[in-house]
């Protein structure tokens, strides 16, 4: 494999990732089918690519290409190839699952919308966030009061505890 080979597989691998995690499929379907022809497919970067190109077949809609694809891959040279190809084509030949209209949430397709168009990015801007400084505690008021007002006879409680003490400390001296 020659070193532009290997140039024009990094720089479309990359290209067909990032339009896949941007939801571009189709763009990353094309990216990655023209990195798969510069390398190797059995080598371990080839089934890397492989493997994103059956999560972008499947992202597309493309289920049978996907699934042809990752029926292949069990059959791969490199290991963790062949165990993510298992993983993946489990998921693809698992049962659907009737749901009710309820339970989904629909995902508005952002495709279409351009990142250059000025009235798309409503509400997008940046707003100047300016920190107010934090509240003061509080610091609770003491009520002043009158000493003249404190009731200041003796309700003999320290005297009826001073007993009670005595006899439980008597009676388990006395039980012991």
């Amino acid at each position: 494999m020659s070193s532009e080979n290997l140039e024009l597989f990094e720089t479309e691998y990359k290209a067909g990732k990032h339009a896949f995690e941007r939801g571009q499929y189709s763009k990353s379907l094309q990216h990655l089918e023209t990195a798969l022809e510069n390398i190797n497919p059995n080598s371990r970067l080839g089934g890397e690519t492989q493997i994103w190109l059956v999560t972008a077949y499947q992202a597309a809609g493309k289920v049978q290409e996907a699934t042809a694809l990752c029926k292949k891959l069990i059959h791969h040279s490199y290991l963790q190839t062949r165990q993510q190809a298992k993983r993946i084509l489990a998921i693809l030949e698992a049962p659907v699952l009737r749901t009710r209209p309820e339970w989904v949430t629909k995902i508005p397709d952002l495709g279409e919308i351009s990142e250059s168009d000025a009235k798309d990015r409503r509400g997008s801007g940046l707003v100047s966030q300016v920190k107010s400084p934090p509240p003061k505690p509080k610091i609770p008021q003491l009520e002043v009061v009158d000493p003249s007002k404190v009731n200041t006879k003796d309700n003999q409680f320290v005297w009826v505890a001073l007993v009670l003490i005595i006899l439980t400390l008597s009676g388990l001296v006395w039980l012991s």
